[in-house]
């Protein structure tokens, strides 16, 4: 909830703007102003207080705490100039709530934060639980300074700066934990061997209170695996002063010196079983006790898993919430087709698979660091189980259509897709068009004309190595475009995202008029790909139907003819008068466009930057305009 406070009528009317343009996600807070901003500091995620800096700064400073819980703070100044983001820029939230204030009410965003300012991404806003010294190691990226970038595998990260180094693209495992994923090619010879993990009972010696809600033994044993890794830091850190920047990535416990950070990758399934009524206690601290042993942290868990039968067994959901991660169920008859370690007849006769715990953790793949473990409770029998897989990271793949070239018809998620990517595969000229968009880190792959299959397989395997990709195309990209032989390469081993654009075809029709308000056609004249067979057949079948045809790719150097014989074939089903839109570079500043007939249309004139757009025996010129007549009356009511 955003919680809204102002104190004068001008920032009582941008108040009630920003209310109106988010219902259901703000809260009007009335009242003195202290008063209020202190019930909205305790109640909201965020807060906009359209208020003088100087005087929000006075009233929200005794109301702090931490970073990491303090709501963001945005402060809106009385003329609706600036939209400052004040508090709680990453943690809060604060700097992407300034953003989207600016949007709604036009006033310029205020964003201070240094990794922002730098268009570098902070260690605390990648989506993954980061520890260590993140002020340190920022400060260093920041500042140009070496920093090593410490991976277990190959994680589709975004693009950080020149000075973030892989270390030789070693592959880190700790002894007993598993290997990491990382190709071969991505490994270095003689990689030095990883810190040994912390021993669940040198991790104890050091506990000293118990985990609230957890029975004594118990929660000894989990609040050592918790502090494990707090425990090897202070060691660590004592060892070595002046040691390099480093970024690790890895779900293992590690020693961090004082300019160490790492990156806890969503890398870990923990499958388990419950016998019926199994407490929440022993569910959750069998789980955290075996990640502790095995050298793993808890972050790192990115879901729970169990057979369908236990979808709501109340121990299982409980220790899911706990950790914050979804729980992910599977049908008995999957699970029994996994092959497993420990199969058991006790899970076979109850739920009908011989293993729960590992088999669903190792539904879809990984390495079984642990296998099946039993909770030990004192007294009676044990009433839960787990294991332990890791999975392997999965690169990514983002097919983003850039629009038809205008920069204003870049769809906000285009524009995010490709400052994600660390990779970006692309033609050089569409390259050229987001070069400015791109941040410091990216690594371009771009190639001209006539390479369309080449940059797919180039893409694809660069996000099969792991890394966050973004291949770019004009228009949409699923419409004459990359989107085909990405996918037609990929298989199910990467994930893949799929950004719409404005295509060729509507930002033509936008500046025509109304030419597509009935059924419509795209189809290319190209026949480098698809036999001039095909293509006629397909036209012909457009003009039978009486449907509106927009031509892609109509003529070129090489391709002279097509053209005129594709309008000679709509020419046989209607009048020489049926209008023609004719736009070449829609939407970019050298763009024209004109209206003609099928009749008076020269083929000349077009090339390959051109549409064509020739209505059906409906379409008219109205005012100047190209427009196709929805087809319909309109309905009134009762009618």
């Amino acid at each position: 909830m955003i919680g809204l406070i102002s104190a004068t009528a001008a920032g009582a009317a941008a108040r009630d703007r920003l209310a109106a343009a988010w219902p259901g996600r703000t809260r009007v807070y009335d009242g003195p102003v202290r008063e209020a901003v202190g019930r909205a500091f305790a109640e909201c995620d965020q807060l906009v207080c359209f208020l003088a800096t100087g005087a929000v700064v006075r009233l929200v400073a005794p109301l702090l705490s931490d970073k990491g819980s303090d709501p963001g703070v945005v402060c809106v100044d009385e003329a609706q100039r600036h939209a400052v983001s004040l508090v709680g820029g990453h943690g809060g939230g604060a700097n992407e709530l300034a953003l989207a204030v600016s949007g709604v009410l036009g006033c310029a965003p205020v964003i201070t934060t240094a990794t922002d300012a730098t268009d570098i991404p902070g260690l605390d806003t990648l989506g993954w639980p980061v520890e260590g010294a993140t002020a340190a190691v920022t400060r260093a990226i920041l500042d140009g300074a070496p920093v090593t970038l410490d991976a277990d595998a190959v994680w589709p990260l975004p693009p950080l700066p020149g000075n973030v180094t892989p270390a030789g693209g070693a592959t880190r495992v700790a002894p007993g934990a598993g290997t990491g994923s990382a190709p071969e090619h991505d490994r270095a010879a003689g990689a030095e061997p990883a810190e040994p993990a912390v021993s669940l009972a040198e991790a104890a010696a050091i506990a000293a209170v118990p985990v609230g809600g957890l029975p004594g033994a118990m929660a000894a044993t989990v609040a050592a695996g918790v502090v494990a890794e707090a425990a090897v830091a202070d060691a660590a850190q004592e060892r070595s002063p002046d040691s390099p920047a480093v970024v690790r990535v890895s779900d293992r416990l590690l020693g961090l010196g004082e300019r160490e950070v790492v990156l806890r990758p969503p890398s870990l399934v923990v499958g388990v079983g419950a016998s019926k009524g199994a407490p929440a206690d022993e569910v959750s601290g069998l789980i955290e006790e075996t990640l502790a042993q095995a050298g793993l942290s808890v972050r790192s868990v990115a879901a729970l898993a169990t057979v369908d039968a236990k979808a709501e067994e109340a121990g299982i959901v409980e220790a899911a919430a706990r950790l914050g991660v979804p729980l992910r169920t599977y049908a008995a008859e999957e699970l029994a087709r996994i092959d497993v370690p420990n199969p058991s007849g006790a899970p076979l006769a109850a739920v009908g698979t011989p293993s729960v715990a590992e088999a669903a953790a190792l539904v879809g793949g990984g390495e079984l660091l642990v296998p099946k473990r039993k909770s030990a409770p004192e007294g009676r029998a044990a009433m839960a189980t787990c294991a332990v897989v890791r999975k392997e990271p999965r690169g990514r793949l983002a097919v983003v259509g850039l629009g038809p070239g205008a920069r204003d018809l870049l769809t906000p998620r285009a524009r995010d897709e490709i400052r994600r990517a660390s990779v970006l595969v692309g033609l050089d000229q569409y390259v050229d068009q987001i070069r400015d968009l791109l941040r410091p880190g990216t690594r371009v792959l771009e190639s001209g004309l006539g390479a369309e299959e080449e940059r797919a397989r180039t893409a694809v395997a660069e996000a099969r190595a792991g890394h966050a990709v973004a291949l770019i195309g004009s228009g949409d990209a699923g419409v004459y475009a990359m989107a085909s032989p990405a996918l037609a390469e990929a298989s199910d081993d990467i994930d893949v995202v799929g950004v719409p654009g404005v295509t060729a075809a509507l930002a033509a029709a936008a500046i025509l008029g109304a030419p597509l308000g009935h059924d419509h056609v795209s189809i290319s004249l190209s026949d480098l790909h698809t036999p001039w067979e095909v293509i006629e057949r397909r036209v012909r079948a457009a003009a039978e139907a009486d449907i509106v045809v927009t031509f892609y790719n109509p003529r070129s150097r090489g391709r002279d003819w097509q053209l005129p014989k594709a309008l000679s074939i709509l020419a046989e089903h209607r009048e020489p008068t049926t209008p023609v839109g004719v736009v070449r570079n829609a939407s970019r500043p050298d763009g024209t466009s004109r209206l003609t007939t099928i009749a008076a249309l020269d083929p000349a004139t077009v090339d390959m930057m051109t549409v064509v757009v020739v209505g059906n025996t409906a379409a008219r010129e109205i005012a100047g305009r190209m427009v196709t007549p929805r087809g319909y009356r309109w309905q009134t009511e009762g009618s």
